[in-house]
């Protein structure tokens, strides 16, 4: 695996974004001399607070939470929040077939719980940030107080998938160009401004930087059997007996994840009287359409 790392100039005076960087070495592939990937992570706020971990997805970065940072550290609240393996300022391995579903899980798990050694979090996440973030929930539930998802999902394949996600995985692997800045942009249901889409488009210097970005979504369980599915099932039968806190946050203008809060409500019990909200002018990227009055429901969420 032949890692490419994004030069630190390409971070510089970011918009809105003036927190320091962090970060800890994995291994690669686990059990095999593959080397280490860097992972970057955000760590902000009183150390000794209980965290609440933020997970982003397609094709963001931590960049995403700027918003959301802000008030929560201001509320108490230690934040984490990592950069998946390939995307912000963690490594970017060059070949798409480094990258899979349950490679991005393990590595979160080493950041999250080797390395950082979370316990009593509150975790939301969103597109992939929830993918990913779910089935480490299922892994580990007792290192969770809470749990507060938007515009995500867990799918195993059963079911087709939304036509616009279906457009959205035809694209990512067909067009000659892939411009994160205006995918992000064009994911929002607000117009950023040109120094935002920069900002999104920092971590990647040129296309050999993308090839996490580009894979990713190929990577969601379509059918009953892709190698996912099983795993996504057994991540279900956890979650299905997870009683504490879950939270559906959704937005009211993300044609992706539209309808996707269903199942949390049907099966885990832990959503049974939770105040859930959906978040109204916000697109699939909620938290940079509505980031602090997403940040204010997770602070009530976390006070209650």
């Amino acid at each position: 695996m032949q890692p490419l790392r994004t030069p630190d100039d390409r971070f510089a005076e970011l918009a809105g974004y003036p927190f320091e960087p962090h970060y800890a070495e994995i291994d690669a592939v686990p059990g095999e001399d593959a080397g280490t990937l860097r992972v970057h992570y955000l760590d902000e706020g009183p150390s000794d607070a209980a965290p609440v971990l933020l997970m982003h997805g397609e094709p963001s970065w931590s960049y995403l939470y700027r918003h959301m940072i802000p008030p929560l550290v201001a509320a108490g609240h230690r934040v984490i929040a990592p950069d998946l393996v390939g995307f912000g300022r963690s490594d970017k391995p060059t070949e798409q077939d480094d990258y899979t579903y349950a490679r991005h899980v393990e590595w979160m798990r080493q950041l999250l719980f080797d390395r950082l050694d979370l316990s009593d979090i509150t975790f939301f996440g969103q597109d992939w940030g929830g993918l990913v973030g779910l089935r480490l929930v299922a892994l580990d539930p007792d290192r969770y107080a809470r749990v507060a998802i938007g515009n995500t999902g867990l799918p195993t394949g059963e079911g087709r998938p939304s036509e616009a996600f279906m457009q959205w995985q035809k694209f990512s692997q067909e067009s000659p160009a892939f411009p994160i800045g205006q995918i992000v942009n064009g994911g929002c249901a607000t117009d950023l401004a040109d120094d935002v889409i920069a900002a999104y488009d920092a971590p990647f210097p040129d296309d050999s930087y993308k090839a996490g970005a580009r894979i990713f979504p190929t990577l969601v369980p379509t059918t009953a059997d892709d190698p996912a599915s099983d795993d996504n099932r057994a991540a279900w039968e956890v979650l299905s007996g997870f009683d504490k806190p879950f939270l559906l946050c959704f937005s009211d203008q993300d044609a992706v994840t539209k309808g996707g809060d269903a199942p949390f409500l049907a099966k885990v019990p832990g959503t049974k009287g939770q105040p859930h909200t959906t978040i109204e002018g916000g697109g699939h990227f909620l938290q940079e359409d509505r980031g602090p009055e997403l940040a204010r429901v997770l602070i009530d969420f976390i006070a209650s």
